[in-house]
């Protein structure tokens, strides 16, 4: 325990923060891989960086570290199905992104959602330790909006949300 601090109730206060929800994907080996990540940042202008924190246990980590390189998928309002598919743990890894539609980056051949409403290619630019995830920053190598008139779908005290409540 941190500080004093209970775990749990830090994860409920930390909750409070309302999220954007993406999907990172990386190619490595020629396979495919994807996870939902709500840690995702904006960094830096000069040079172009982001950064998102894959827990440490996560098979996706090693994923994302080994490949170099990996592309953001921003979801949409109506990609809550997606999110949730893809923070399944232990879900088998087939390579196909499990049906879902999705092209190569030009950048960088990692999968790009086409349900995105917005896209980032990045090169690794730094891994940090974070406890018990890592902090890994990207060199934005190319942005585009698949869908550039969608709506974020947020994450927000522990359940999804959305910019126009249906």
């Amino acid at each position: 325990m941190s500080a004093g601090v209970d775990p749990g109730e830090y994860r409920r206060v930390a909750g409070r923060f309302a999220t954007g929800i993406t999907v990172v994907t990386a190619v490595l080996d020629g396979t495919a891989h994807a996870m939902t990540v709500n840690a995702f940042t904006s960094v830096s202008l000069d040079p172009l960086l982001v950064l998102f924190c894959p827990e440490k246990i996560a098979r996706f980590h090693d994923v994302v570290t080994g490949a170099g390189a990996w592309a953001v998928s921003v979801l949409g309002e109506e990609a809550e199905e997606t999110s949730r598919w893809f923070a399944t743990r232990g879900r088998e890894i087939d390579g196909r992104l499990n049906g879902r539609p999705s092209h190569p980056g030009p950048r960088t051949g990692a999968p790009i959602l086409d349900e995105a409403i917005a896209a980032l290619e990045c090169r690794t630019h730094a891994v940090h330790d974070g406890g018990d995830h890592s902090i890994v920053v990207g060199e934005v190598l190319g942005v585009s909006s698949p869908d550039p008139d969608g709506s974020p779908l947020l994450y927000y005290d522990g359940s999804y949300h959305r910019v126009h409540p249906r």
